[in-house]
């Protein structure tokens, strides 16, 4: 007679299979649970709250990868948890704050544009994803979806501060459109890639630093806009440069 053999080990096995790493997805769940109370608090009219929120998911999304790089623990797993977590994040969130805060009162045209943003985000995610590897990590194509989040975001947390813009469903609209067509159009912007903080730099370069953080902790919410939209900005002004260099080698 036979006895049966001990499932435990298999047991064992199946779940160190199925097992995640802890601290670089608590991150991504951290950054997930900003963007869902970003979206409630737009809800409840608090949209100075709402583009904080965007923006303290925005960091703990960057802070997600390099946990996991240092402490070795990336997994495929991470990987997608943290593509989905993006297209709430940078996505559905700045798009429905956006709807909520201003684009209603366009009716059917900011409902559109609400989702035309929504729509380019997921597009641009699903292209990052499948341009892993192939393409020179010193350029994205297309602005990053927080890049284009912190613009909505941070229109709306610079209105707050300094008051209401003139015409401010208009310049939401504008925006908002811009942001998400900037994510699918096939222009490079620089990564930062390059950038080693490991490398030595001249003591007046840690002086410029001080000043910008001092600047930026004086005035958060336009400093943050202003960088990037500089940033989205960017692309466009070396694409036409080099554009009229190739028609006009004098240039």
């Amino acid at each position: 007679m036979t006895t049966p053999q001990n499932p435990t080990p298999r047991f064992r096995a199946l779940l160190r299979q199925n097992s995640i790493y802890l601290l670089p997805n608590s991150f991504t769940i951290a950054a997930l649970f900003a963007a869902f109370f970003a979206i409630t608090q737009a809800m409840h009219g608090r949209y100075e709250t709402a583009a904080i929120a965007v923006f303290v998911s925005m960091l703990l999304d960057g802070m997600d990868g390099r946990v996991a790089r240092w402490t070795n623990s990336q997994s495929a797993f991470g990987e997608q948890l943290d593509s989905l977590a993006d297209m709430v994040s940078f996505g559905v969130a700045p798009a429905l704050i956006a709807y909520k805060w201003q684009l209603w009162q366009f009716g059917k045209i900011g409902y559109s544009a609400a989702f035309i943003y929504c729509a380019c985000a997921a597009l641009r995610l699903a292209l990052f994803n499948t341009l892993i590897g192939k393409v020179d990590k010193r350029w994205f194509i297309g602005i990053p979806s927080p890049t284009a989040a912190a613009l909505i975001v941070g229109m709306i947390w610079v209105n707050h501060s300094y008051g209401r813009f003139p015409q401010a469903a208009w310049v939401c609209l504008i925006i908002t459109l811009f942001a998400g067509l900037s994510m699918v159009v096939q222009i490079p912007f620089w990564s930062f890639k390059e950038i080693n903080v490991r490398r030595k730099v001249p003591f007046f370069a840690m002086i410029v630093f001080m000043l910008v953080l001092a600047v930026a902790a004086w005035e958060p919410s336009l400093v943050l806009f202003l960088f990037f939209l500089g940033y989205s900005l960017s692309g466009y002004v070396v694409f036409a440069w080099r554009w009229l260099k190739k028609r006009n080698p004098a240039v």
